[in-house]
Protein backbone atom coordinates (compact mmCIF):
# COMPACT_ATOMS: atom_id res chain seq x y z
CA UNK A 1 0.00 0.00 0.00
CA UNK A 2 3.00 2.25 0.66
CA UNK A 3 3.05 3.61 -3.14
CA UNK A 4 -0.47 4.61 -2.66
CA UNK A 5 -0.10 6.76 0.73
CA UNK A 6 1.07 10.27 1.65
CA UNK A 7 4.24 10.52 3.87
CA UNK A 8 2.70 10.97 6.86
CA UNK A 9 0.27 7.60 6.50
CA UNK A 10 3.21 5.94 5.45
CA UNK A 11 4.65 7.29 8.83
CA UNK A 12 1.77 5.80 10.59
CA UNK A 13 1.74 2.51 9.44
CA UNK A 14 5.65 1.83 10.30
CA UNK A 15 4.89 3.48 13.41
CA UNK A 16 2.43 1.37 14.39
CA UNK A 17 4.30 -1.86 12.95
CA UNK A 18 6.99 -1.20 15.26
CA UNK A 19 4.21 -0.99 18.09
CA UNK A 20 2.69 -4.24 16.50
CA UNK A 21 5.67 -6.17 16.63
CA UNK A 22 6.48 -6.05 20.49
CA UNK A 23 2.84 -6.68 21.12
CA UNK A 24 3.00 -9.75 19.13
CA UNK A 25 5.28 -11.52 21.40
CA UNK A 26 2.20 -11.43 24.10
CA UNK A 27 0.90 -14.57 24.61
CA UNK A 28 -3.38 -14.07 25.11
CA UNK A 29 -5.98 -17.25 24.68
CA UNK A 30 -6.87 -17.95 21.72
CA UNK A 31 -9.68 -19.70 19.69
CA UNK A 32 -12.24 -19.28 16.78
CA UNK A 33 -13.10 -15.87 16.17
CA UNK A 34 -15.55 -14.29 13.62
CA UNK A 35 -13.12 -11.59 12.67
CA UNK A 36 -15.47 -8.89 11.54
CA UNK A 37 -18.42 -8.72 13.88
CA UNK A 38 -19.38 -5.40 12.62
CA UNK A 39 -23.17 -4.07 13.05
CA UNK A 40 -23.32 -4.61 9.76
CA UNK A 41 -22.76 -8.46 9.95
CA UNK A 42 -25.34 -8.61 12.71
CA UNK A 43 -29.18 -9.13 11.81
CA UNK A 44 -31.80 -8.66 14.59
CA UNK A 45 -35.58 -8.92 14.39
CA UNK A 46 -37.47 -7.74 17.56
CA UNK A 47 -34.31 -5.82 18.92
CA UNK A 48 -33.31 -9.21 19.02
CA UNK A 49 -29.68 -10.69 17.38
CA UNK A 50 -31.50 -13.22 14.66
CA UNK A 51 -28.05 -14.06 13.03
CA UNK A 52 -24.03 -13.41 12.16
CA UNK A 53 -23.49 -13.24 8.51
CA UNK A 54 -19.71 -12.82 6.75
CA UNK A 55 -17.65 -15.52 8.47
CA UNK A 56 -14.68 -14.66 5.78
CA UNK A 57 -12.62 -13.16 8.36
CA UNK A 58 -13.37 -16.15 10.54
CA UNK A 59 -9.86 -17.82 11.68
CA UNK A 60 -8.22 -19.09 14.99
CA UNK A 61 -6.93 -15.94 16.87
CA UNK A 62 -6.53 -13.85 19.68
CA UNK A 63 -10.08 -14.10 21.64
CA UNK A 64 -9.88 -10.65 22.47
CA UNK A 65 -8.86 -9.33 19.50
CA UNK A 66 -12.49 -10.39 18.62
CA UNK A 67 -14.38 -8.01 21.25
CA UNK A 68 -11.67 -5.30 20.22
CA UNK A 69 -12.59 -5.34 16.28
CA UNK A 70 -16.10 -5.45 17.72
CA UNK A 71 -15.81 -2.22 19.94
CA UNK A 72 -13.83 -0.18 17.46
CA UNK A 73 -17.02 -0.44 15.31
CA UNK A 74 -20.60 -1.36 17.52
CA UNK A 75 -19.27 1.90 20.53
CA UNK A 76 -17.22 3.96 17.81
CA UNK A 77 -18.27 8.19 17.95
CA UNK A 78 -19.18 8.72 14.47
CA UNK A 79 -20.03 12.22 14.14
CA UNK A 80 -18.59 15.65 15.85
CA UNK A 81 -15.39 16.67 17.45
CA UNK A 82 -14.38 13.19 18.71
CA UNK A 83 -15.21 11.18 15.98
CA UNK A 84 -12.90 7.88 15.73
CA UNK A 85 -12.83 8.19 19.61
CA UNK A 86 -14.52 5.33 21.69
CA UNK A 87 -18.40 5.92 23.33
CA UNK A 88 -17.49 4.68 26.99
CA UNK A 89 -20.84 3.97 27.88
CA UNK A 90 -21.30 1.74 25.20
CA UNK A 91 -18.15 -0.16 25.64
CA UNK A 92 -18.56 -0.76 28.97
CA UNK A 93 -22.16 -2.23 28.39
CA UNK A 94 -20.30 -3.89 25.38
CA UNK A 95 -17.26 -5.55 27.28
CA UNK A 96 -19.61 -6.23 30.79
CA UNK A 97 -21.55 -8.32 28.58
CA UNK A 98 -19.05 -10.17 26.94
CA UNK A 99 -17.49 -10.49 30.49
CA UNK A 100 -20.39 -12.50 31.38
CA UNK A 101 -19.81 -15.27 28.97
CA UNK A 102 -16.21 -15.10 29.29
CA UNK A 103 -14.27 -13.06 31.26
CA UNK A 104 -11.32 -11.39 29.82
CA UNK A 105 -7.72 -12.02 31.57
CA UNK A 106 -5.40 -9.78 33.41
CA UNK A 107 -3.22 -10.22 30.37
CA UNK A 108 -5.75 -9.33 28.25
CA UNK A 109 -7.27 -6.52 30.20
CA UNK A 110 -3.96 -5.34 29.97
CA UNK A 111 -3.00 -5.06 26.17
CA UNK A 112 -6.37 -3.91 25.48
CA UNK A 113 -4.89 -0.21 24.03
CA UNK A 114 -2.92 -2.85 21.56
CA UNK A 115 -5.94 -5.03 20.48
CA UNK A 116 -8.15 -1.79 19.66
CA UNK A 117 -4.96 -0.45 17.47
CA UNK A 118 -4.51 -3.54 15.69
CA UNK A 119 -8.08 -3.92 14.83
CA UNK A 120 -7.87 -0.43 13.19
CA UNK A 121 -4.82 -1.20 11.80
CA UNK A 122 -6.11 -4.34 10.01
CA UNK A 123 -9.60 -2.68 8.90
CA UNK A 124 -7.47 0.63 7.33
CA UNK A 125 -5.22 -1.69 5.47
CA UNK A 126 -8.13 -3.93 4.07
CA UNK A 127 -10.00 -1.62 2.77
CA UNK A 128 -6.95 0.52 1.66
CA UNK A 129 -6.57 -2.93 -0.37
CA UNK A 130 -10.00 -2.96 -2.00
CA UNK A 131 -10.02 0.84 -2.61
CA UNK A 132 -6.46 0.66 -4.66
CA UNK A 133 -6.23 -2.84 -5.76
CA UNK A 134 -10.07 -4.25 -6.05
CA UNK A 135 -10.73 -7.57 -7.18
CA UNK A 136 -12.42 -8.25 -10.33
CA UNK A 137 -15.30 -10.65 -9.43
CA UNK A 138 -15.52 -9.69 -5.60
CA UNK A 139 -19.54 -9.63 -4.34
CA UNK A 140 -18.11 -7.10 -1.87
CA UNK A 141 -18.52 -3.34 -0.99
CA UNK A 142 -15.35 -1.47 -0.61
CA UNK A 143 -15.53 0.95 2.52
CA UNK A 144 -14.06 4.08 3.11
CA UNK A 145 -10.27 3.30 4.76
CA UNK A 146 -10.71 6.81 5.85
CA UNK A 147 -12.49 6.30 8.98
CA UNK A 148 -10.05 3.32 9.96
CA UNK A 149 -7.10 5.33 9.93
CA UNK A 150 -8.80 8.05 12.14
CA UNK A 151 -9.61 5.19 14.28
CA UNK A 152 -6.40 4.24 14.52
CA UNK A 153 -4.73 7.72 15.13
CA UNK A 154 -7.17 8.10 18.00
CA UNK A 155 -6.23 4.95 19.71
CA UNK A 156 -2.35 5.62 18.97
CA UNK A 157 -2.27 8.98 20.56
CA UNK A 158 -4.86 8.44 23.35
CA UNK A 159 -4.39 4.66 24.63
CA UNK A 160 -7.48 3.63 26.31
CA UNK A 161 -7.64 1.68 29.23
CA UNK A 162 -9.22 -1.40 29.99
CA UNK A 163 -12.93 -0.51 30.40
CA UNK A 164 -13.88 -1.58 33.99
CA UNK A 165 -17.84 -1.65 34.31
Amino acid sequence: MRPFLSPEQNELIAAELKHQSAFAKVRLPRGAIHGDLFCDNVLFVDGRVSGIIDFGFAATDLLAYDIAISVNDWCILRDGPDAGGLDPERTRALVAAYDRVRLLGFEERAQWPSLLRAAALRFWLSRLYDQHLPRPGELTHAHDPSAFERILRDRAANPLRFPEA
